[in-house]
């Protein structure tokens, strides 16, 4: 790829790539879920150079492959009427560590939203250190933040209410808190629609 000449782009008034290459936060242009650009910022936040990461299924970047075809629905409904949408779902860097993003995204097309769309990432390890979830664990706060009571989570899961309820006291206990709104609290204060665990069908 031409290196970018700062000289010349401030010379022209030619900014956009340079700001989109040098952008403090994370960005990334997607076409059907496959990363077609990304910045720099992107690219360090997982752990790669920008060239490893073109032309990859955005499945890299998540902790399992399950759980990038569970997420693919998610806010689809609201880009295609607002064209605006964000969450915070954890992903993975290229090392296998798992990390919070905050994830906000733009689509090119609306009324198809993952044909073409835009997203920024940004890394929140430094407000919300991951804390160790296994799979189940995942699921079970993502359809806790979905606002779904504990028999209806374990219709969806194909599990008995009982072992619902044994994981959410386990995520409780794991989290520090006493009740499901102090468990959201604890991860960061946002509403919960917007937490997000990879896991949504």
């Amino acid at each position: 790829m031409v290196e970018i000449r700062t000289d010349d782009c401030f010379r022209d008034g030619q900014f956009a790539e340079l700001a989109f290459v040098h952008a403090p936060i994370g960005l990334v242009v997607t076409e059907n879920r496959v990363i077609r650009e990304c910045n720099i910022a992107f690219a360090q936040m997982f752990g790669y150079e920008r060239a490893a990461l073109r032309d990859q299924w955005f499945s890299v970047l998540y902790p399992s492959d399950e759980e990038f075809v569970n997420i693919r629905d998610r806010g689809v409904v609201q880009l295609r009427e607002t064209n605006t949408y964000w969450d915070e779902r954890i992903m993975a860097r290229r090392d296998g560590s798992l990390f919070w993003c905050r994830v906000r995204g733009h689509s090119f097309t609306p009324e198809s939203p993952l044909d073409r769309a835009v997203w920024s990432f940004a890394d929140l390890s430094g407000e919300r250190p991951y804390l160790p979830l296994t799979r189940r664990e995942r699921e079970i706060l993502s359809h806790l933040a979905e606002g779904l009571t504990s028999k209806e989570i374990a219709i969806n899961l194909d599990i008995s209410h009982r072992t619902v309820e044994v994981y959410r006291a386990k995520l409780l206990k794991k989290f520090g808190v006493n009740n499901t709104s102090g468990l959201f609290h604890s991860l960061g204060g946002i509403d919960s629609e917007h937490v997000v665990s990879n896991s949504q069908k």
